[in-house]
This record gives structure tokens, sequence and C-alpha cells, in this order.
């Protein structure tokens, strides 16, 4: 069952990859983000997950297209349709995709008022951030109260992810700092993360299993010190479902009793540019 909220309409990005039943539960508009390719384009929420590797694999030249101004503007109308009084628009990182850009132009040409988040991170670093809004507004809060509430959970995440090949990295453009591990690639197995928006090297290592075990030690590490207030953990995989089984187990050992842990896939925009075989770990605090 849709709960609708009618003071403040939530529109959030694919690449927040929240599950299907928290969009339907809060209302959220989910715009689409498209992988490209090979020149064919594939809508992120509509492309079956388990295509997702081979088409990376074998596509020769893969790229990403955010939404445009227009399909902002038509979920901002939407929200309009159902008598909401304002919107709040949380989106990845602006160093990551010009989503943001789009959404802000979209907003000037809305009939109602747009509040528009950088959440400046991804994935469920993104999605707790937009659930924690969603708890806001259901309670009454405001679109910049919510806003700003949603900002503060997803910079105060700590996401940290393993790649098999700093090829798609490369190939996307995306590197940040990891431009550091180029020349060793062949030699290391990199952890990565994101540093405000950007991504940036956490840690070399020479072989995956040591990879994942720096991965859980850094997540273990965040969640302890989340204190009273605890945590949501999340684990992300793409076509690495035995090795997120793992770092699964691995956390539920260590982390503080009652933390919850869940898995969530790694669609198609944000796997083209870390690649299949990615594991990664959200540790969210709560507010």
């Amino acid at each position: 069952m849709t709960t609708l909220f009618p003071s403040v309409g939530l529109v959030t990005d694919s690449t927040g990859y929240l599950p299907a039943e928290s969009v339907t539960r809060h209302g959220i508009d989910v715009v689409p983000l498209v992988l490209v390719a090979d020149g064919e384009q594939h809508i992120e929420g509509e492309l079956p997950q388990d295509q997702v590797p081979g088409i990376l694999r074998r596509a020769k030249k893969l790229g990403t297209s955010r939404p445009s101004p227009a399909d902002f503007l038509l979920a901002y109308r939407r929200a309009a349709e159902r008598g909401c009084e304002e919107v709040l628009s949380v989106h990845l990182s602006s160093e990551l995709s010009g989503t943001v850009e789009a959404a802000v132009l979209a907003a000037t040409r809305s009939p109602i008022p747009v509040e528009v988040v950088d959440s400046r991170s991804i994935g469920m670093a993104m999605g707790f951030g937009v659930l924690t809004a969603a708890a806001m507004v259901e309670d009454g809060a405001t679109a910049a109260e919510a806003g700003a509430a949603a900002r503060r959970r997803a910079e105060d995440a700590t996401l940290t992810f393993c790649v098999e090949s700093l090829d798609y990295l490369r190939k996307g453009g995306r590197i940040g700092g990891a431009a550091a591990f180029f020349g060793t690639a062949l030699a290391i197995k990199p952890l990565l993360g994101i540093d405000d928006g950007h991504i940036e090297p956490v840690a070399k290592v020479r072989t995956s299993t040591r990879a994942v075990k720096e991965m859980v030690d850094r997540s273990v590490a965040a969640a302890e010190a989340c204190g009273e207030a605890g945590c949501d953990i999340a684990v992300h995989q793409l076509d690495a479902e035995l090795r997120a089984d793992e770092v699964v187990e691995a956390l539920r050992v260590r982390c503080p009793d009652g933390t919850p842990i869940e898995v969530y896939p790694l669609g198609p925009v944000a796997a083209c540019h870390v690649g299949p075989g990615t594991t990664a770990v959200v540790v969210s605090p709560r507010p």
C-alpha cells in the first residue's frame, strides 16, 4: 500500500538501489539513469539484474546517461498533481554524474518549490538518507529540514568497495584519487571508497581475500563508532554472491548485536564504473 504525503513529495534517482517495498511504502518517485552499452540503452530498474554482468563484459564501449531535466520536471509535476506543496529531490554525487544539475534545471520550471540535495554519495549510502527523509516528511518536516537530514546521513556513511579490476573506473573516467593505483594495477586488488563525492583509494592489498578482510575491518570499526544510536549496514554486490555472503557473515559475527545487515544488488549504472565482481559495504549511522 502506498503512503502519500500531502505536503512534501520525495524524488530520488535509481542509483540509491532502494528496495521496491520501501519505494512503494513511502511513495518515492524514482527517476532512472541509463546504462549505454555499445550504443544500446538500458534503463536502470528495467534491465534484469542477471543480465548486467554479461552486458558489461561483452560491451566494447560503456557509458551512462543522466535523466533529462524533462524527466525530473515530470516527477515534480506528478508531486504537484498529488497535492504536494513542495518537493525534496535527493541524488547521487555531482562528482559522479550530472544528475543533480538536471534536477536543478528542472526545479526552475517546477509548479511547486523543489529542494535539490547532492548526497555526495551513491548506493544505499544515499538510500538510507532518502529513507530518513521519508520518515521525517511523514512526521511533518519541511523539504529543507528533511533534505538537511538526508544530506547529513549520506555524508556520515562509510562506503568501501572491492573491485576485481580498475579497468571500468579507468574507462568511465570516475577514478578520482584511484589513479594512484595505475601502474601497479596488475599487482594489487584495490580497496576504494567515497570521500566527499569522489572515488578515492583506501588501501592497496595483494589478494582479494585480504581486500575483503580490510573492507570488513573498516566497516566493523565504523559500526562500532556509531555508539548507542547504532547503524544500518548494506552490502552491495554484482556477480559476487558468494563473497557477499561471506562479508555478511563476517559482519554479523563482529558488529554490535542487533545491527541490521542486508544485501542489495548493485545496479547497472554504478556497475558500469566498477565492473562485475564488485562487493561494497555501506555503514550508515542512524540519526
